[in-house]
């Protein structure tokens, strides 16, 4: 904050000094006394720290406090004053020490009076620029603290939503008597700490969200055994030159497992021998992500009002975090549901 005050103090100072000083430069004569026009450069100096003062009080104490619809004709009344003093000013010192300025006098006041009201609009434009601008930062830090709690509330919301979900099948697993429940809960546990620890930052690292869903679909499987054919690559072969890339790709915490949740969610209940495919592929900073399974019409249409949830949750983060770089298609086509989500992680 120090240094931004620094620097905008450095340009001011910059900005009057070269304003101050190149008349000097280019258009005085040293024979002339530096004088500028009818102008001595001595009175000139005098003038330009009057219209500086002008300047700065018009910009920091009339804009901010008088200029809205409240207190606009104190603004005026106080703006013609101000002019009027500085006008004034330069009136009485030109007079009193140098009257020799006002041979000519058309064009002596004409430089007077027109500095300051040259001056005066100059420091409007300028507070007016400054008041946008800064109105603008505001609008776009309010917009970034709507966006952070959504999401907040959002990952809030997706936690428990999977939690029960994966209660449910640890319960199952219980009923069963089986011997897969303690690997369960220890793959539980490491789902908790992710949920926990990992997901408190904007965003994580693709290979974490990837070993996510391998925890995930593999508790699955635990709970399921040969029940349903679960075809998952998640985490296809890379080529040396670009698996370090994977690392340095970021994405939204539990972003994806919506989609598998939703998969399992309906797809268990086909008759037949259910099926699951899961697959996720990256290129160049696109993500690939398609999750398909089979359902039945209607003994999914049961559970529209539980596991819209999670299709809700995640459509609304894509929305928030990649309005422009992410396309989302669902689909039905004969028994089978498909989702594919094509994602800019760069």
């Amino acid at each position: 904050m120090r240094s931004l005050l620094n620097n905008k103090l450095f340009i001011h100072i910059l900005v009057w000094s070269l304003l101050t000083l190149l008349p000097f430069i280019f258009f005085s004569n040293p024979a002339n006394h530096y004088s500028l026009g009818v102008i001595p450069g001595v009175l000139a100096l005098i003038m330009g720290a009057i219209h500086i003062t002008l300047f700065y009080t018009q910009s920091q104490f009339l804009y901010p406090r008088f200029f809205n619809r409240k207190y606009w004709w104190l603004y005026v009344l106080t703006a013609l004053a101000l002019i009027a003093a500085s006008i004034w000013l330069k009136c009485l010192i030109t007079v009193t020490w140098f009257p020799e300025a006002l041979k000519k006098k058309r064009e002596a006041y004409g430089l007077i009076v027109g500095g300051s009201v040259d001056m005066f609009a100059i420091s409007l434009v300028y507070s007016r620029i400054r008041h946008n601008i800064r109105r603008d930062r505001r609008q776009k830090e309010l917009e970034a603290q709507q966006l952070a709690t959504e999401l907040k509330f959002l990952r809030s919301q997706i936690s428990p939503h999977f939690l029960f979900n994966v209660l449910t099948n640890l319960v199952s697993l219980a009923r069963k008597r089986s011997d897969q429940l303690e690997p369960s809960l220890i793959m539980l546990s490491e789902l908790m700490r992710y949920m926990l620890y990992d997901t408190q930052g904007k965003k994580v690292a693709l290979p974490i969200e990837i070993r996510y869903l391998h925890s995930y679909i593999d508790l699955q499987r635990l709970r399921f055994g040969n029940d349903v054919k679960i075809t998952a690559d998640i985490e296809p072969e890379q080529k040396p030159e670009t698996a370090g890339i994977a690392q340095l790709l970021v994405i939204e915490p539990m972003l994806l497992i919506p989609f598998v949740e939703n998969a399992f969610k309906h797809g268990i209940t086909t008759a037949g021998q259910p099926e699951i495919s899961i697959r996720l592929t990256v290129k160049e900073g696109w993500m690939h992500f398609e999750v398909s399974n089979t359902f039945e019409e209607g003994v999914t249409a049961g559970k529209e009002e539980h596991t819209g949830l999670g299709l809700n949750n995640v459509r609304t983060r894509l929305e928030l975090l990649y309005p422009d770089d992410h396309t989302l298609t669902i689909r039905k086509e004969a028994n089978w549901f498909h989702i594919v989500l094509t994602l800019k992680l760069i």
